[in-house]
């Protein structure tokens, strides 16, 4: 976000008053967008209430904007200049459209990481950058720096990373799979997006989990899609509860994540599984299998997914790049019947002609490589001494508050907060001294429950994030 310059000889008031005035020439805000209160506007900027209320005054002398008592400040309906002009309602237009925003705590957590890079971040979902292979891929980088060609590329991905995945499916998940049955796409969520959009209609009823990420996931309700929960125990979903949901609403799908769940980190039962899939297959019902946490084991024994005991097709298996090497390469994959991966890549043709090479080129490399399974190891030793940093801070600042079990892999602590709790509360206190988690309900849980992400905040910081959500939360019950 845009911040004044203090160094500067012209006055804080008339910095953010030309700041707003070229955003408005841009057309950043459109006439009629509601402006920011003068205290919340002083905060985001670290000035004083009188420097904004200055510079809001500046501006309603140039026409810019306009203030009315009980309704804030908004940019003026009209252009200022000799004769009004017309801008188009963008208002009118970002409210519509099919597909929904993110949820408003999502949406508050994103504002709050880029307001102040300080927080320690229990929010995030993915790996921080002392767990990322990045000198690996570096070398990578450096030993095999020709790519051939540059154009489009194949729909269903670059085939050299195909290729290394049938072999990475097999000695990593146990999963028997051909080049032809693979999608490449730019992680899970696409994945996701491409099977509701490509695979279901408007009105369609599906299973997922509760808790689950698919609760925090718009696209779902953008699709029109109904969902019907499956509750998580501690041995994951039950099968007769899909039976149930079957017979009750005709679900025309299920969305599973078995293996450290995310969020509560559960592993589906072994029982449970063979149970599952005998259901799908007497029901005709497929299972779409989000498996991005497995080789995250921190005893280095994997569960196995779905799909590598599936003998009849129902299972839809889709991996990611993100949770064990590196999020910003956007490289996720499916494995699903030819016939669905040749709909699935056309529709993605149409977005966006393919993904780009050359993060393809970069995972298949390491994917391939000596480093990767180092990596692995690594990478499990430092969640596990992360994961037991925050079970120890924990048990010392909040005893007899919270409860949990202790995930054997993946990169969240499910935690339930044993008093009755406020959820926004809880985060506004929370951000207020310094640390930010994702509340319960994002999940689709009700208020009290909290997500700690261990794998993006730095170990050094931990236990000090620990102690300064323990004190929100103390203030809040206070």
């Amino acid at each position: 976000m845009w911040q004044p310059d203090r160094l500067s000889n012209q006055p804080l008031y008339q910095q953010i008053a030309d700041d707003f005035e070229r955003r408005i020439s841009y057309g950043e805000f459109p006439p009629g967008t509601q402006l920011p209160s003068e205290r919340k506007l002083a905060e985001q900027l670290g000035v004083n209430r009188s420097t904004v209320i200055l510079a809001y005054a500046e501006l309603r002398a140039l026409g810019i904007i306009e203030s009315r008592t009980g309704s804030g400040t908004r940019v003026s309906q009209y252009k200022w200049g000799v004769t009004p002009k017309h801008t188009p309602n963008w208002h009118r237009y970002v409210e519509g459209g099919t597909f929904l925003p993110n949820l408003p705590f999502l949406r508050r957590i994103r504002e709050a990481l880029q307001q102040n890079s300080g927080l320690i971040d229990f929010a995030s979902g993915e790996l921080g950058a002392d767990l990322s292979p990045a000198k690996e891929i570096g070398a990578l980088i450096a030993e095999n720096p020709y790519i051939e060609y540059l154009g489009y590329d194949n729909p269903q991905g670059f085939v050299p990373l195909r290729e290394t995945l049938v072999s990475y499916l097999s000695k990593y998940r146990d999963i028997q799979t051909t080049g032809s049955s693979i999608l490449i796409t730019s992680g899970s969520q696409q994945s996701l997006y491409l099977i509701t959009q490509c695979l279901l209609t408007p009105g369609d009823a599906v299973a997922i989990e509760d808790p689950s990420y698919c609760y925090s996931l718009p696209m779902f309700q953008s699709a029109g899609l109904r969902l019907f929960r499956l509750p998580v125990d501690r041995k994951g979903v039950h099968p007769d509860d899909v039976r149930a949901l079957y017979k009750k609403h005709r679900i025309k799908m299920v969305f599973l994540n078995p293996n450290y769940q995310n969020p509560t980190g559960v592993v589906l039962d072994e029982k449970r599984r063979a149970e599952l899939l005998d259901v799908a297959s007497e029901l005709g019902l497929p299972i779409v299998e989000d498996d991005p946490f497995s080789l995250t084991a921190y005893d280095g024994n994997p569960p196995p997914p779905l799909k590598s005991i599936d003998s009849v097709g129902s299972v839809l298996y889709i991996g990611s790049f993100s949770k064990m090497a590196a999020s910003g390469l956007r490289v996720g994959w499916m494995v699903a019947p030819h016939s669905v991966v040749e709909r699935l890549a056309d529709a993605r043709q149409q977005m966006d002609f393919g993904l780009s090479v050359v993060p393809q080129k970069v995972a298949a490399e390491f994917l391939g490589s000596a480093y990767f399974q180092p990596h692995l190891e690594r990478l499990r030793m430092q969640l596990l001494f992360k994961r037991d940093l925050l079970i120890e801070a924990l048990e010392k600042e909040l005893p007899n508050l919270v409860s949990f079990a202790v995930p054997q892999g993946g990169l969240h602590l499910w935690c339930k907060i044993i008093p009755e709790v406020n959820d926004h509360k809880l985060l506004e206190e929370a951000i207020r001294r310094g640390v930010i988690f994702a509340p319960g309900s994002v999940y689709g849980s009700d208020s009290g429950y909290v997500r700690f992400t261990f794998a993006r905040a730095k170990a050094e910081d931990i236990v000090t994030g620990i102690a300064k959500f323990a004190a929100a939360l103390r203030a809040v019950l206070d």
